[in-house]
């Protein structure tokens, strides 16, 4: 079945993220690593965290105020379009985007002030959102 017409199963982690970028030759903070969810990017350029906002110390250069939505996988790695037909749904409603893969799934960050017009578009388009009750 292609990733266009499945329905998928997300869910909303109950925490607040922010997305933090540190100098490309920063050692990995101990906070960056801490939490339910964490990433972390090392590219020539930066060094870019993801993870619960709480732990993010006053001064760090980030954007606070994500809301993380799991899809449920696991999903080959040679499936194609899942992220895609999530991603159009958000781009059809205007809205921004903040997307990670892992070897298993895919996480979508959106602003926290449009997480309801987020989970609105997915719904509406048969996509099932399950929410934590500190959510």
């Amino acid at each position: 079945m292609a990733a266009k017409s499945r329905r998928f199963e997300l869910t909303l982690l109950p925490e607040r993220f922010a997305i933090s970028r540190l100098a490309p030759t920063a050692p990995i903070p101990g906070w960056a690593m801490q939490g339910v969810f964490s990433s972390i990017t090392r590219t020539q350029d930066e060094l870019s965290v993801v993870c619960e906002l709480a732990r993010v110390p006053s001064g760090a250069q980030s954007q606070p105020s994500w809301s993380i939505l799991r899809v449920h996988g696991p999903f080959a790695m040679t499936e194609i379009g899942v992220l895609s037909a999530l991603a159009s749904l958000l781009v059809e409603a205007k809205l921004s985007l903040f997307a990670i893969s892992t070897f298993d799934t895919d996480y979508l960050l959106v602003a926290s002030e449009t997480l309801s017009a987020a989970v609105g578009a997915l719904e509406r388009a048969g996509h099932k959102i399950h929410r934590s009750q500190t959510a």
